[in-house]
């Protein structure tokens, strides 16, 4: 299905009966990144997933914008829908935009589960991590290089084997992800490019009343427990948890635990 909402058309998802849940992925993926996860919770709920702008089938605009534009598209789509108030689940570069539009519009949410946002700029003064964000930031900018020298496929094997996953891993990686990696790049290096990419609004978090589960894998790197921990200070109505052999795509590698902890936090909300 299709919809057209903040100037831009997103292809959508939408399946289940009850409250409405929102799913929004990561860089690099579309809403498939969700299947193995989508059937177990819409037998509770009624799942919406999407493909953010410059990914999967939703429209590829020349112009990708700031994070904040793709906020406002997540906040149209829930209201385009009838999901508001919705109970929103994010994941990564996801997360962060489920939390740019909490500080935003908090109206629109019933609940919120966030899994390792990578707002790095929240725990920058932390020295315990400078070494390790250093290193992290110098791989990152080889990414990113190749990406803007327009080399999409080696950006993409470049960001598997460096950053996310580990060497040797780009050919483990099924080839028809591969290639959807290589055609989201593009969307991947925008939202880089965006200033205020790995920053977001404390204050207006604070303010922000709904039930939040910000959550971090046992496997992840240290800093996405500080992140979470550090969220979670500021938000009234936030808690953290450590999801046990996790990683930081637990709706992937550990579905079914996933989706017990999205529907426990819900139903204990």
């Amino acid at each position: 299905m299709r919809v057209r909402v903040n100037g831009v058309e997103l292809s959508y998802e939408d399946t289940g009966r009850g409250d409405p849940l929102v799913l929004v992925h990561g860089s690099w993926v579309g809403q498939d990144t969700w299947d193995f996860v989508r059937p177990g919770l819409a037998e509770s709920y009624r799942v919406v997933s999407y493909d953010r702008r410059g990914h999967g089938q939703s429209e590829r605009p020349a112009e990708q914008g700031p994070r904040s534009g793709q906020e406002d598209d997540l906040a149209a789509l829930i209201e385009e829908l009838g999901c508001a108030p919705a109970h929103v689940a994010a994941n990564s570069f996801g997360g962060s935009i489920a939390l740019g539009l909490a500080a935003r519009r908090p109206e629109l949410f019933r609940t919120l589960i966030v899994h390792e946002p990578p707002l790095i700029a929240t725990i920058a003064d932390d020295p315990a991590l400078e070494a390790l964000m250093d290193e992290f930031a110098a791989k990152r900018r080889s990414v990113d290089e190749r990406l803007e020298a327009g080399d999409f496929p080696g950006g993409a094997r470049l960001f598997v084997e460096e950053v996310a996953i580990g060497p040797g891993m780009w050919e483990l990686v099924p080839e028809d992800q591969r290639e959807k990696m290589i055609a989201n790049a593009p969307a991947y290096l925008a939202d880089q490019q965006d200033p205020e990419w790995a920053s977001i609004d404390t204050a207006g978090l604070a303010g922000f009343s709904a039930p939040t589960l910000l959550t971090h894998g046992e496997q992840s790197p240290p800093w996405f427990a500080k992140i979470a921990a550090k969220l979670a200070g500021t938000m009234r109505s936030a808690q953290w948890r450590k999801l046990a052999q996790a990683g930081h795509v637990p709706h992937l590698t550990n579905p079914g635990e996933y989706v017990a902890t999205v529907s426990r936090f819900i139903r204990g909300a």
